[in-house]
């Protein structure tokens, strides 16, 4: 494993010049807004959704979380596809899976039809964020790595700001239809954009197998750091999504009392402050890189502020609307620093597949804590709680999973320190 350990740094010659970068940032940051976008706006659906076909809690978390399935059935193999051909070939490929899955949402009438065209999406644009970050490990230096990670994930909430208000004013003009099938064609312009603007793949930049040993699927999985991220990405980072791309809106209708379009206008919020988050996150980053702390320090003592919000928010129920469920999203954004640090602790020739393994872990998580807290909520309520109470007891069940794995998290951390230390 000492080659796992003990990463190869990209040459100088193989990062892009400054203006270069800048379009090829643009490019795959329109393709991933769209994505964002698409993944989020089951939120603001949620009520259109509910009410015209008849969905259960547990039906909608099922139907959000189809396109989190999808979106994780890809990530292994695209992950060695990204290492081999590169991320302009793979992220146009998925791109044309992604314009199906947007033009057969528009045309479903059945909700396996919806969950079908979700799952589809998923697969399609599973790619928005993985390319970027595995051109980046190559293409960048380490300390920009971090930025362009951490702004990448800002243009994502941009997308998950224009999937609250700015949907819910198009929804009397297109409808929920009409808004695929533009979703269709804009993902199209992306394709453009990321044909004309990203660089090719250059094998020859790979290392020689006498200086860097292949790294397969199975030494990313058993490396020490590897594992002592995966609880927080599957529970702390996945339910941050889950929480952020579905359940603060019903929260908003359900429990605190608001109405659709109040809770679109929340969801706004929370996405805004999202984008601010993780603004500042680039801006920071670079200087964390080069003087600052660890990623995992910084996620050891910051990630527990999250989990006062989230009692917060079961404490006082109906009283908890979108500022602290947005205090609990950008409190949450510091295990958002696991991503960029799993793929700097391994060779950048096996970037693709370690940041595609970890991705399957978070939007496994995804998907997990978006259809059980759904399932939650309907059995509670199943054995007569009011809504209020299955909500609560649901978020709190999420609550304890996420300070399980910090735990874990946590204990990892103090005997890579220890270890250090000795």
């Amino acid at each position: 494993m000492s080659h796992v350990t003990e990463p190869l740094a990209p040459t100088e010659n193989e990062w892009l010049g400054a203006r270069q970068a800048v379009w090829v940032f643009l490019a795959f940051a329109l393709a991933y807004f769209l994505s964002a976008l698409v993944r989020a706006v089951t939120a603001t659906l949620s009520p259109v959704l509910s009410a015209e076909l008849a969905l259960t809690a547990s039906d909608l978390g099922l139907l959000a979380g189809g396109y989190f399935f999808g979106f994780a059935l890809t990530q292994l193999p695209l992950g060695v596809w990204l290492d081999r051909h590169g991320p302009r070939r793979v992220i146009l490929a998925f791109l044309g899976v992604a314009v199906l899955g947007c033009a057969a949402f528009a045309m479903a009438t059945s909700f396996a039809g919806l969950l079908a065209a979700r799952v589809l999406t998923g697969m399609g644009v599973s790619a928005c964020l993985m390319a970027p970050l595995t051109g980046y490990r190559r293409w960048l230096p380490p300390a920009t790595q971090m930025r362009a990670n951490s702004w990448m994930l800002m243009t994502g909430s941009l997308g998950m700001v224009a999937s609250t208000l700015p949907v819910q004013w198009l929804m009397p003009v297109l409808g929920w239809r009409g808004l695929f099938w533009g979703l269709a064609a804009l993902v199209l312009v992306s394709m453009l954009g990321l044909a004309a603007m990203v660089p090719a793949w250059r094998k020859a930049a790979d290392a020689p197998a006498s200086v860097s040993p292949p790294v397969g699927y199975r030494d990313i999985w058993r490396h020490p750091y590897f594992r002592q991220m995966l609880p927080i990405g599957f529970f702390n980072y996945g339910g941050m999504v889950a929480v952020q791309t579905l359940w603060a809106g019903p929260w908003m209708v359900k429990v605190a009392g608001y109405t659709p379009a109040q809770s679109a206008l929340g969801l706004f919020g929370i996405n805004l402050c999202m984008l601010m988050a993780f603004w500042l996150w680039g801006v920071v980053n670079p200087h964390l890189a080069r003087r600052g702390p660890r990623a995992e320090r910084l996620i050891a003592w910051g990630l527990p502020s999250s989990f006062l919000m989230l009692g917060s928010i079961i404490w006082l129920g109906a009283g908890a609307g979108w500022p602290l469920w947005a205090a609990f999203c950008v409190c949450s954004t510091f295990v958002s620093l696991s991503q960029p640090a799993v793929a700097l602790a391994l060779p950048a020739q096996a970037a693709g597949r370690a940041l595609s393994a970890y991705n399957l872990v978070i939007f496994a998580g995804v998907f997990s804590v978006q259809w059980v807290i759904g399932l939650l909520i309907d059995a509670f309520g199943r054995i007569g709680w009011n809504t209020l109470d299955s909500f609560r007891g649901a978020i709190g069940v999420f609550g304890l999973c996420c300070l399980w794995a910090y735990a874990l998290f946590l204990r990892g951390y103090r005997l890579q320190s220890a270890s250090a230390r000795g």
